[in-house]
């Protein structure tokens, strides 16, 4: 059957192939504008939360202190302005792009990711990382691209889809930690339910272009360095069912304390959520007692730490347990903030404690399994936490023992958590008259 022929008006002068249609370029440039901005904005980001980071290190290490102070002080502060003025800027960001996402025409679900709540959601998360809370900027990030390529196709009038929302929250991914496959895969297994080759292509190109502007402001840096070196199939077969094993579950059991702490139906949420401040302050000060015992370690989000870690140096072997508490109680305290870096902070301190079973040489990549371990067992994206770790470390040749890891982490994390930690808590934005309708928000897989 020949395909019918379109009308004169529709064809490109002296040949057969349809013209783009205007609406089609307004998408294109909506696209092309969104991601340069996330780019930047995410680099601007970055760099706000390192001074931040910076300025905290420099006053703690002259006046120990402050950690036990800062913490209380800045989490009850924050949690009262976010309650007041932004509250759906809470928590980690990517749960408002999944609910928003699920229902991009709803105008109830409008403000997730409204440029107002991306705006205090970064100033509030470079705020908590002044005050030595141990979040990341990964998952804000993604609530702030989002919002900007929503915002830009608004601008352009262009009808805003489920893809627009995806598109930007894996641009921000890729931004944040330098790393383009990482943002498709993360859109793939986290943000999108179902794909179209229209949705695909637009999350390559946004990914793709908020990459380059970020690669092109900060350098084809490799955001954790390189990571040299290779593991003995035996040392494979050995490793990666106890990393994947103990990390998953140990990740899974995060992701379940925070969903009984902070999720929809959660067996303390409600008396936490009904007495914002006096959480806020009781987390705050579990945080700073953290920060001062350990001298700083588990503040911030443990880049710094992990970086050391796969490069060979050393550290206690309390880091990821306290880590692990110290992400728990600013995740439990309800300020803003994402999960990302310190899951991979607390993966590297797990990793560790499984060093002295191998030779030192091996130390690095025993390390990078048990992030891939933990992490995994956390969001439950084996697919997206191969890809960042093994791009994160330049470290391709050890993506077949990640993938080993990471599966058998997913599996141990969802023996101990059922439900997926970001899909569960998107699920609290929305609307609570249509709780009927949220099973399309549930992801039991």
């Amino acid at each position: 059957m020949k395909r019918p022929r379109l009308p004169a008006r529709d064809l490109l002068p002296g040949m057969g192939e349809e013209l783009i249609s205007p609406s089609d370029w307004s998408r294109r440039a909506a696209t092309l504008l969104g991601a340069l901005l996330i780019g930047l904005v995410a680099i601007g980001f970055a760099v706000a939360g390192d001074h931040a980071t910076t300025l905290f290190d420099r006053v703690t290490r002259a006046h120990p202190w402050v950690h036990l102070v800062s913490a209380p002080l800045i989490f009850v502060a924050i949690v009262a302005i976010t309650s007041r003025v932004a509250p759906d800027a809470r928590g980690s960001g990517i749960p408002q792009v999944i609910a928003a996402s699920r229902r991009p025409g709803d105008v109830a679900l409008r403000g997730l990711v409204s440029i107002r709540t991306a705006l205090f959601k970064a100033a509030l998360t470079v705020a908590a990382l002044f005050g030595g809370g141990s979040v990341g900027r990964e998952g804000p990030t993604v609530q702030l691209g989002a919002a900007i390529m929503v915002q830009v196709h608004r601008l352009f009038r262009v009808n805003v889809t489920a893809g627009v929302y995806i598109a930007g929250g894996a641009a921000g991914v890729a931004a944040a930690f330098n790393t383009p496959l990482a943002g498709i895969a993360f859109a793939i297994e986290e943000l999108a339910v179902a794909y179209e080759q229209r949705v695909a292509v637009m999350v390559m190109g946004a990914v793709m272009i908020a990459g380059l502007t970020a690669q092109g402001i900060a350098g084809d840096y490799v955001y954790f360095g390189q990571l040299s070196g290779s593991l003995p199939i035996v040392t494979v077969l050995v490793a990666a069912p106890i990393a994947g094993l103990t990390g998953g579950a140990a990740g899974g059991l995060f992701a379940r304390m925070v969903l009984a702490l902070r999720g929809p139906g959660g067996r303390f949420a409600a008396r936490l959520k009904s007495r914002p401040l006096v959480t806020a302050l009781v987390c705050g000060i579990a945080v700073g007692l953290l920060g001062f015992v350990t001298s700083g370690a588990t503040s911030g989000t443990g880049y710094e730490a992990t970086r050391d870690l796969l490069s060979g140096g050393a550290s206690e072997y309390w880091f990821g347990p306290a880590k692990f508490l110290a992400a728990l109680a600013t995740t439990a305290s309800g300020i803003p903030g994402g999960i990302f870096a310190p899951s991979l902070a607390v993966g590297a301190g797990f990793g560790e404690l499984l060093t002295p079973f191998f030779p030192p040489e091996q130390a690095g990549l025993i390390i990078l399994i048990g992030m891939g371990g933990y992490f995994t067992g956390v969001v439950r994206a084996p697919l997206t936490a191969v890809i960042i770790l093994s791009e994160a470390t330049s470290s391709t040749h050890a993506i077949l023992p990640l993938f080993a890891t990471a599966l058998i982490g997913d599996w141990a994390g969802s023996i101990v958590c059922k439900d997926r930690l970001y899909h569960a808590l998107s699920r609290d934005f929305l609307p609570a008259s249509r709780d009927g309708a949220e099973g399309d928000a549930r992801d039991d897989r």
